[in-house]
């Protein structure tokens, strides 16, 4: 039996994800509360091979991308998030299944076969979406990034951010602004998850 949390955190690059997981992370563990941060990709075999290939082809291959996100995926479920849920621990993902669904979907794969290869993913128990125009996303990146990825063009950002409203709306994502200052994001989302953690 899973004791603890699967929170996760979704966004378009850019969109203050990263950030927001590791300050909801702290004000947990400060409240007395046992909670990780971890990621999609990981820092495992498949996960490194992701960091260090895929997002340095020039084309992009969608069908491959989505069975090594979904190899990785597997190896977080089962190596890390499912151990440390019986143990009690609120395990904060920085990106999870709907990653996969946004945008190897906006690649042009089908959402019904995304899924159906990341069938053994359980359900997050809360999916947080931090939503921004893609422009902006797409701004804040190119501040922080020297080069830029297959994955950061203008009209494919546009159709990964449509698929994780359609998503956000279907699965009932928390969905917050992400073109506010950090801090007040970082208060809403607090708020939010210390409601659902005292009504769980």
């Amino acid at each position: 039996m899973l004791k603890g949390k699967l929170i996760v955190f979704e966004g378009l690059d850019g969109s203050g994800k990263t950030t927001q997981a590791f300050m909801l992370v702290e004000a947990l563990n400060r409240r007395g509360y046992k909670a990780e941060y971890t990621c999609e990709p990981t820092y495992g075999r498949v996960g490194d091979l992701i960091r260090l290939h895929v997002s340095k082809l020039k084309s992009r291959k969608p069908i491959y991308e989505a069975l090594l996100f979904a190899a990785d995926r597997y190896e977080h479920i089962f190596r890390e998030v499912k151990p440390k849920l019986r143990k009690g621990v609120i395990m904060i993902s920085d990106r999870y299944v709907y990653s996969s669904l946004a945008y190897q979907g906006a690649g042009g794969l089908s959402l019904e076969w995304l899924k159906s290869i990341n069938f053994f993913a359980p359900k997050p128990d809360l999916t947080i979406y931090l939503d921004v125009p893609a422009r902006e996303a797409l701004a804040r990146k190119h501040k922080s990034a020297s080069r830029r990825t297959v994955f950061e063009d203008l009209e494919f950002q546009s159709k990964v951010r449509e698929i994780y409203l359609k998503l956000a709306e279907e699965e009932g994502f928390l969905k917050f602004d992400g073109t506010k200052p950090v801090e007040t994001v970082h208060r809403e989302v607090l708020r939010a998850v210390l409601r659902f953690l005292r009504k769980t």
